[in-house]
């Protein structure tokens, strides 16, 4: 098994399709073919299936990808290590949630990209819901991941918390809990309720009150995107539960109105992880040093 064999057989994991692999490791298609085919023989068992024209991981493909992306990234890990140089530079992995991404991370990155131009940043959607994320940290597939959380408890990340969100209900200027003066959990009884998935930790928030107290909600309704709540939201579909700076210009133009929470607050917040393990490269630090200068409270 040979290292290029490895890339190759990531990027055909990524792309799903020969012709855009050949293209990224830079050869030609028929020597990206001859490369799976030997990996497979040495392997002794299939990592693609060839369906037509789409290409498809098998089990055995999943399972190899993980130590593949590991075994690459430390790879990667060691040449900046025993680098020379320490100007931060190369490619790094980073995970968000949406709503960071979009409302928090613009104006870091900015600042990063005038200041780093030689990091090659690459962003990951979050994993589904994994309050550990030990998987894509502990696997090399990210260098850094932000997570929304109140406490890291899992011994093998290190972490640094940035701050804390402001997380709301939200509904429909219309809707009959709008104008109520205080809403307590219980006013949440029979309600259409349009949430995140069960795994966000804000979400389980509401999940384990609701349980504490016995209350049942007439509908739930999950999305992956808080950007689809609150679209839905404003359609008046049901009650959000979303970080205030998802919803700040909605309700500044008072298309969308907070409910007068009484409960237990459901703020929640950010943190930046990584393998305890891991080597903090230069490119690390510096993104590390830029999430505690824009970010932190």
């Amino acid at each position: 098994m040979e290292l290029r064999q490895l890339e190759i057989f990531r990027t055909l994991a990524e792309e799903l399709n020969f012709t855009r692999t050949a293209e990224r490791v830079h050869c030609v298609q028929s020597n990206v073919t001859a490369q799976i085919r030997s990996l497979e023989d040495e392997l002794g068992t299939q990592l693609f299936d060839r369906l037509a024209k789409r290409v498809v991981l098998t089990e055995a493909g999943k399972r190899l990808l993980a130590y593949a992306e590991k075994t690459l990234a430390t790879l990667a890990e060691a040449k900046q290590a025993l680098s020379p140089s320490s100007v931060p530079s190369g490619p790094l992995r980073v995970s968000a949630p949406e709503s960071v991404l979009t409302y928090r991370l613009p104006r870091v990155l900015r600042k990063f990209r005038k200041e780093y131009p030689e990091v090659e940043l690459i962003f990951r959607p979050d994993a589904a819901p994994n309050p550990n994320l030990v998987g894509p940290v502990e696997a090399g597939q990210l260098d850094l991941a932000i997570h929304m959380v109140d406490e890291i408890t899992n011994p093998r990340l290190s972490s640094i918390r940035l701050r804390t969100e402001k997380v709301l209900f939200v509904a429909g200027p219309a809707h009959p809990l709008a104008t109520r003066a205080k809403i307590a959990p219980e006013d949440l009884k029979g309600q259409i309720m349009l949430l995140t998935e069960a795994g966000c930790a804000y979400r389980k928030k509401l999940d384990d009150l609701l349980l504490l107290r016995g209350i049942r909600l007439k509908n739930t309704t999950e999305f992956t995107s808080v950007e689809a709540i609150k679209g839905c939201v404003g359609l008046a579909m049901g009650i959000g539960l979303l970080p205030e700076i998802v919803v700040a210009a909605e309700l500044r133009d008072r298309r969308l109105a907070v409910l007068r929470w009484s409960g237990p607050p459901m703020d929640i917040a950010t943190h930046v992880i990584w393998h305890r393990d891991k080597w903090i490269s230069p490119a690390m630090n510096a993104f590390i040093k830029t999430l505690e200068q824009e970010l932190q409270e």
